[in-house]
């Protein structure tokens, strides 16, 4: 994974870069072949177009750095997560200043862009440098926080292989100031980059042409709904898995600094990529273009409702939760007496709101919003569906996972909750 995944992240950058998005294989499985393909067709295209330079890391590094410093300076209410065993119960304190940091970075790259002084469309035109420093970066974080665990001696759980131990990393809980590392990096940094990469191929497609198609606005549409979710409901995020149990590894790290924005900016990519190849744009049909942004927004609301409705009830039962009048507070997105099954265990298994439905509503809405990521750029490259294919897979091992674990735990209390909730995904299908 740790050498694989960048691996195959340069290999589809190459195929968008230089083969209009269709994937690219040795001419002939020989020796001379195989040599060819990997040393002209793919080390020598990376070479080409693809290696960092000073434009690059001013871009990637210039945001990473801005971004680290709003987390510590800007205003944002204070959450206490979870208990943590570690530290004998202690509940950290959390700065959720995402969604000021988000405005004042919006408001930043308008001025920017405008004035002269730094073109958003700089990020499409640098992008494989751009990617290539977010690749360096995600291994220079993953081993700075590996030494700190050593040098801090706060690794946990470690299995003794050095290598699992660095892709999973040691510390619980790195901060640097009031900084908590694993929440900047899984929250500031990944879909912020993600929705400029869309807003850059947007505005790169205005200045050629003078207009902007459906498909590239939907793909700003569909990231901005991401990374604006994650700002404006980032109180939850303290009391998630992924702050209380998941260890800041290589995994968190390295996917969150590059795999996140330049894996599933595919879509917005290809769409600006074709329409330089070709000179023509990808557009579809009225109806099919209102039937995708209808399955995006319909979609978003079941994901930021759903999400919404399962963080304030926990929040709720652990004391931390407060009224929040971020944009936008959607209908449905906090239940009122919700029901649910209290197991022998003291925990409390919602059946209310979209929980009292399906098991997994956050996962059915954010599959449909993957495959629309794709469909929105036709069907003439497999890149735009990565995503989808990507998640579907991962979502599939978790929700196996899950079951399973929360069958040993509870017991019969999970046989209840199935009886009481019997469908995973989709009502009366699966």
């Amino acid at each position: 994974m740790m050498v694989g995944f960048p691996a195959l992240m340069y290999y589809f950058w190459v195929s968008l870069e230089f083969h209009e998005g269709r994937l690219f294989y040795p001419s002939a499985y020989t020796k001379d072949g195989l040599s060819d393909f990997f040393w002209n067709e793919y080390i020598g295209k990376i070479v080409q177009a693809g290696l960092p330079n000073w434009t690059a890391t001013k871009i990637y590094m210039g945001y990473t750095l801005l971004s680290f410093i709003l987390a510590w300076v800007m205003p944002g209410p204070v959450v206490e997560g979870l208990p943590i065993p570690s530290l004998k119960g202690k509940r950290l304190k959390y700065v959720c200043n995402g969604l000021s940091s988000w405005y004042f970075v919006l408001v930043l790259s308008a001025v920017l862009h405008v004035t002269g002084i730094f073109r958003l469309t700089e990020i499409i035109d640098n992008f494989g440098p751009i990617m290539s420093v977010a690749i360096i970066w995600g291994f220079t974080m993953t081993t700075l926080v590996c030494i700190s665990g050593y040098v801090q001696g706060t690794n946990h759980r470690m299995s003794g292989n050095f290598f699992y131990d660095y892709f999973m990393g040691g510390p619980l809980n790195p901060r640097v100031g009031p900084v908590d590392l694993k929440m900047w990096a899984e929250i500031r940094v990944p879909w912020v980059i993600l929705f400029y990469c869309s807003v850059s191929c947007l505005l790169k497609q205005y200045e050629m042409d003078g207009q902007v198609t459906a498909p590239a606005a939907f793909m700003v549409l569909a990231h901005f709904f991401y990374v604006n979710a994650c700002q404006k409901g980032e109180e939850c995020i303290p009391t998630s898995w992924d702050m209380f149990y998941e260890k800041d590894g290589f995994m968190l790290i390295f996917w969150n600094m590059a795999g996140v924005p330049f894996t599933y900016c595919y879509a917005s990519i290809y769409l600006m990529k074709y329409q330089l190849s070709t000179g023509t744009a990808i557009t579809h049909s009225l109806p099919y273009t209102v039937f995708l942004y209808t399955l995006l927004i319909l979609a978003y609301w079941v994901f930021d409702t759903g999400n919404s409705q399962k963080n304030r009830f926990r929040m709720e039962q652990n004391g931390s939760f407060f009224a929040r009048k971020t944009f936008p507070q959607l209908p449905w997105g906090h239940i009122k007496n919700p029901s649910y099954i209290k197991t022998e265990h003291g925990n409390l298994l919602l059946t209310s709101g979209w929980w009292g439905i399906v098991r997994k509503p956050h996962y059915t809405a954010d599959l449909c919003m993957a495959i629309s990521w794709g469909l929105i750029t036709g069907f003439g490259s497999f890149l735009p569906y990565f995503y989808f294919c990507f998640f579907l897979v991962v979502l599939t091992h978790r929700v196996s996972r899950d079951m399973e674990r929360c069958a040993k735990k509870y017991g019969k209390d999970w046989e209840r909750y199935c009886e009481r909730v019997p469908y995973i995904f989709i009502p009366y299908i699966f």
